[in-house]
C-alpha cells in the first residue's frame, strides 16, 4: 500500500516557488498582450473595409479551432524554420498563448460592441462626433462594462493554459513539478501540491469573477 509523505516536499519548496511566479508572470504578459491584440481584431471584426474584417475573421477562426497545445509546439518548431529566425521556448510560448487567447478576446470585444444600440452611435454622429470619438467615447465604455466578466473568465482560462507551456521546458509550475517528481519519485505528493497550488490562485479569482458579475447584473 502506498504511503503518503507530504514532508518531502519541504526540499523542493523553492522549486515550487520559483515555478509558481513563472506562471503568474506568463499569465500576467499573455493576458495584458492578448487584450491589446484581441481589441484590435475585435475592432477589426466590425470594420467597414470588407478585407479587414476578413482579415480578422481568418485570426479568430484559425487559432479558435486548433488545439492550443498544437499551436504552441508549431510555434516552437516550425516558424522559426518557416521564418528564419531563432526564437526560446519562452518567446514561443508567449507569442502562441497571446494570439490564442486574443482570438477569445476579440470575440468578446466584438459582441460587447455589438450589443450597444446602434442608435446612440447615431446620436454621437448627429451632435458632430466622428466615429472614432463616437466609438471611446459612447460605444466603448458602455460595452467594457458587459465586456468586463467575460474577458475575466477568459484571463482565468488563460491562467490554466500556461500548464502547458511545459511542454516546451520552460519552467513554470508543472514543468518545476515534474522535476521534483522524477527527483523525489514521489509524484502522488508532488502533483498533489501543485494542483493545490493551481486551485489557491485560480480559486479566489474565480470568486472576484462571480462577485464582480453579481455587482454589475444589480447596476443595471
Amino acid at each position: 500500500m502506498y504511503q503518503w509523505d507530504f514532508s518531502i516536499l519541504w526540499s523542493y519548496r523553492w522549486l515550487f516557488w520559483n515555478g509558481l511566479l513563472v506562471t503568474l508572470a506568463f499569465t500576467i504578459a499573455i493576458v495584458v498582450l492578448g487584450l491589446v491584440v484581441g481589441l484590435a481584431a475585435g475592432l477589426l471584426r466590425l470594420a467597414r473595409f470588407a478585407p479587414l474584417r476578413w482579415l480578422a475573421q481568418a485570426y479568430v477562426e484559425v487559432f479558435r479551432c486548433t488545439p492550443i497545445l498544437v499551436q504552441l509546439v508549431w510555434f516552437y518548431y516550425a516558424l522559426p524554420i518557416l521564418a528564419g529566425i531563432e526564437m526560446t521556448a519562452t518567446t514561443a510560448a508567449v507569442l502562441a498563448l497571446s494570439l490564442y487567447g486574443g482570438a477569445f478576446y476579440a470575440e468578446i470585444v466584438r459582441g460587447g460592441i455589438a450589443s450597444i444600440e446602434a442608435g446612440q452611435t447615431e446620436a454621437a454622429l448627429a451632435l458632430g462626433m466622428t466615429p472614432g470619438q463616437a466609438m471611446r467615447r459612447i460605444v466603448l465604455p458602455q460595452a467594457l462594462k458587459r465586456m468586463v466578466p467575460p474577458l475575466m473568465n477568459q484571463s482565468i482560462i488563460q491562467l490554466k493554459n500556461t500548464s502547458l507551456v511545459s511542454v516546451l521546458a520552460v519552467p513554470d509550475l508543472l514543468y518545476q513539478g515534474q522535476a521534483a517528481a522524477h527527483d523525489s519519485y514521489r509524484p502522488l505528493e508532488i502533483y498533489t501540491l501543485v494542483a493545490v497550488l493551481y486551485f489557491a490562485v485560480l480559486f479566489p479569482l474565480t470568486l472576484l469573477v462571480g462577485r464582480l458579475e453579481r455587482r454589475l447584473a444589480r447596476a443595471d
